[in-house]
């Protein structure tokens, strides 16, 4: 195996690896006080909202779930030997995203921090709520390629309940502990560059197929 084999299949476990533990991170919520966390920002009105508790726990739940099994849908080996499988967990993935992207819009409008942190989060919620339902019309009308494209964009905007976990505590401490600033970062810095790591991906992709191996 090259280096570069080496270095590609650890990269996949890395992203892997993210996705499975932070779309179990909703558990915690279940298990240790209410205030952990996100919440601790939160107001107590706003904590005893019985609409907003629907939404935010149907956008952590379903959320986390469409984190834990969508990344196994990129495996190319596992899309060729096991078509039905991948096309179950793509609707449940694309079901789960359908609530939680319209749950995370509506709380994306109670973001601490005003207006920059609202703009930030309702605007990842939209994204990913479109770029799924792309997906999803492509898939129905046999549009493979460009399925494919948007779903790589879907998972982006859902990696940014990983990414958001990576810089905030980073932003933090560059802020010498102050949260407000960090936060109103982070609600952009969370999923634009997953966006643009995205349309690298997908252009490249793109060049691949249509630039066969010249040496053949």
């Amino acid at each position: 195996m090259t280096l570069n084999a080496i270095v590609k299949k650890a990269g996949w476990w890395i992203f892997a690896m993210f996705g499975i533990a932070i779309g179990l991170y909703p558990a915690i919520y279940f298990m240790i006080d209410r205030r952990f966390g996100l919440l601790g920002s939160k107001s107590e009105v706003l904590l005893a909202d019985p609409v907003w508790n629907a939404t935010f726990y149907t956008h952590i739940l379903l959320g986390g779930f469409a984190l834990l099994i969508g990344w196994i849908q990129f495996d190319k080996g596992f899309r060729d030997r096991r078509r039905k499988l991948h096309k179950r967990i793509g609707m449940a993935y694309v079901t789960a995203v359908f609530f939680s992207s319209l749950a995370g819009i509506y709380i994306g409008f109670f973001a601490t921090g005003g207006l920059v942190s609202i703009l930030g989060f309702v605007s990842l919620g939209i994204i990913w709520f479109c770029t799924t339902m792309m997906g999803w019309v492509t898939a129905k009308k046999q549009d493979y390629e460009a399925h494919e494209d948007w779903m790589i964009f879907s998972y982006a905007a859902a990696f940014a309940a990983v990414t958001l976990r990576i810089w905030l505590p980073i932003l933090i401490a560059l802020h010498r502990g102050e949260f407000l600033p960090a936060y109103h970062i982070v609600a952009w810095l969370c999923w634009v560059p997953n966006m643009l790591v995205a349309f690298w991906l997908v252009r490249r992709r793109r060049r691949s197929i249509s630039q066969p191996n010249r040496n053949i």
